[in-house]
């Protein structure tokens, strides 16, 4: 069965990419099992850009076709902070996602709710050596919450309502934010490039 290397230690982002492609006939690797231990500098001024950096970078090391993203929170009365810095927004430590999320309330404790839009945004970029095959992109529009909601997914999920549920997407199952979410929409729009590759 072919291989798709999923490049990212993000032990959220792999389960959510695990699920997405679940359908599809491949076999699904992560950088601990290929033993790629690499932090590339996200030295991009866009998604894309980061995206793109990091598929070549895993795919040169692991000599697999290899899928990597950058996505992040653009927050419209922030100017689309904390956007590609959503991951170190503030200078926090990687795996600090409550202190990223206080930041934000902090910043936002004065914004009306009319005024409180925000997206996620998500480019996944497959290579293959240090060729960037393609990318792919999606977004989900909501509002920024007053305080987090939820125990489901990671990072600004608790924060990041979604009118249509009525909810967070950390108060909705795994499936449900697949379904709608930046990097569900972004990989669903990368499985023709993957399948292409594998004629």
């Amino acid at each position: 069965m072919p291989k798709l290397l999923i490049a990212t230690n993000n032990p959220g982002k792999i389960a959510e990419f695990q699920e997405i492609f679940a359908g599809l006939s491949l076999s699904l690797t992560s950088l601990a099992e290929q033993s790629i231990d690499l932090d590339p500098e996200e030295t991009g001024l866009t998604f894309e850009e980061n995206a793109r950096l990091k598929a070549r970078t895993f795919a040169a090391a692991g000599h697999l076709l290899t899928l990597a993203d950058d996505s992040g929170l653009e927050i419209d009365a922030l100017n689309g902070e904390p956007g590609i810095y959503s991951a170190r927004y503030g200078q926090t430590a990687k795996a600090d996602n409550v202190a990223r999320n206080q930041i934000v309330l902090e910043k936002m404790k004065d914004v009306p709710w009319a005024e409180r839009t925000a997206r996620f945004r998500c480019v996944v970029a497959l290579a293959y050596q240090q060729e960037v095959i393609g990318t792919a992109e999606g977004t989900v529009e909501g509002f920024i919450g007053y305080e987090p909601k939820g125990s489901g997914g990671f990072g600004y999920d608790p924060l990041f309502y979604y009118p249509e549920f009525g909810c967070t997407l950390a108060e909705i199952s795994a499936k449900k934010k697949h379904s709608i979410s930046h990097r569900g929409r972004a990989a669903r729009a990368a499985i023709p490039l993957i399948e292409e590759f594998y004629r």
